[in-house]
């Protein structure tokens, strides 16, 4: 491991450490602490994309060493992760015994149990499942001083107060390193269809309507628009459908009838319908979110509401036209989530493009986040969004848990 491999928004650590050990990084965490030295916590790097560039950085902590899953009684429906965990490991492991995690993360075989949730990281199918959070029972946690917390337990009811676990969701290791979390499970479904379908021209605002009003709901409802070597189906003029449905042989058989009807009275002349690897067509849909093109593309994530998503997709492809920048979405039909990839033909031409996207979509757009940009602009965004009422109380929180700063300073809202 070089250092460079480490580099954040430019910023390049003097020393990478691995610790074998929860013994070895309370140790390490420990004299970083005394000796004030920023240290930035990496699991897979996939999610290293989210959150401002660190106003000091000195030590890497990679904790991927500490990959174990434990299995404790699968018939309770509870899982533990260590921290460095994949959460294409924890997924298999959990397939053994017919459950899962809806951790939707990209690069599953890459991003960490303890990334993930320090990323806060939210995917497609929450609305019909809910979040990572939801799903997590307690956790073990190494604070900046070295001091090993627990908070919660392996039952879905073990304590009473404020879940500190929560806490640590999201915090993208601003408060602690995230060493084991304990989830619930839930089976997994008995049949899964993915429906593709090309959307031809005038046909995604109604086509969407129709999938919105299905009496069978997907658990996931996609559509995207470009990124055409990354995800499977072919590519109308409006885009293409991407539909997931979970459940029972009988729901799911039912629920492609009536989809295939929807989107035929919505102008569509055909569904492509996916049976046999589902897991893994979706997760090359899930990749997309996280895929860039060299360093001359960011990708920007919107939060709203799902009436009003297409909105948004259409301001994020007006906003990068006129700055002159090739720009895919993914429109999520379920959460109101949009994702926006901008790209130009030379990296040349990118930086001073993008930048001025970045202070015309804040108009357009609303609540939007960088979730990806190449190091030569990523200082220079505003990677947040305008700052929460709630940031003193964000502010206090880092004082008390952090107090000399040690924990990936800047990296959070507003420099936090």
């Amino acid at each position: 491991m070089t250092a460079a491999q480490f580099a954040i928004g430019g910023r390049v650590p003097s020393a990478v450490h691995a610790p074998a050990s929860v013994d070895a990084l309370q140790t390490l965490l420990r004299e970083c602490d005394r000796r004030e030295r920023a240290v930035v916590f990496f699991g897979g790097g996939t999610h290293q994309g989210i959150g401002g560039v660190p106003a000091r950085y000195d030590d890497a902590i990679v904790l991927t060493n500490l990959s174990r899953t434990i299995v404790e009684d699968a018939r309770d429906l509870t899982i533990a992760a260590e921290g460095g965990c994949t959460i294409g490991a924890l997924s298999a492991a959990l397939a053994e015994h017919g459950q899962f995690v809806p951790f939707d993360v990209p690069l599953a075989h890459l991003a960490t149990v303890g990334g993930t949730l320090a990323a806060g990281w939210l995917g497609p199918r929450r609305a019909a499942y809910g979040r990572p959070r939801d799903f997590t029972l307690g956790t073990h946690v190494v604070l900046a001083d070295g001091t090993l917390a627990h908070a919660g337990g392996m039952v879905v009811k073990n304590s009473t107060g404020y879940d500190l676990s929560k806490l640590y969701v999201g915090s993208l290791g601003t408060l602690a390193a995230i060493v084991r979390a304990n989830f619930r499970t839930v089976p997994l479904p008995r049949a899964r269809r993915i429906a593709i379908a090309a959307l031809p021209e005038r046909s995604r605002s109604r086509a969407c309507a129709n999938v919105a009003a299905l009496s069978r709901e997907p658990s996931a409802a996609l559509v995207f628009r470009g990124f055409t070597g990354e995800v499977d189906g072919d590519e109308g003029s409006e885009g293409r459908a991407f539909l997931l449905f979970e459940g029972s042989e009988a729901f799911v058989e039912q629920a492609v009838r009536e989809v295939r009807s929807a989107l035929g009275s919505a102008g569509v002349p055909a569904t492509r319908l996916i049976d046999r690897e589902v897991p893994a067509v979706f997760a090359r849909a899930l990749d997309a979110y996280a895929s860039a093109i060299a360093s001359r593309s960011a990708t920007l994530r919107s939060y709203g509401l799902p009436s009003d998503s297409h909105v948004r997709v259409d301001a994020c492809e007006r906003v990068a036209a006129d700055c002159e920048l090739a720009c895919e979405t993914i429109e999520d039909l379920r959460t109101g989530d949009v994702v926006a990839r901008v790209s130009a033909a030379t990296e040349a031409a990118f930086a001073e493009r993008v930048l001025a996207f970045d202070g015309a979509r804040r108009t357009a757009l609303g609540s939007a986040r960088f979730v990806d940009a190449p190091a030569a602009v990523r200082g220079a965004l505003d990677v947040w969004g305008a700052p929460p009422e709630t940031l003193a109380a964000t502010r206090a929180i880092k004082a008390r848990f952090d107090p000399n700063g040690t924990l990936a300073p800047g990296r959070f809202v507003a420099g936090v």
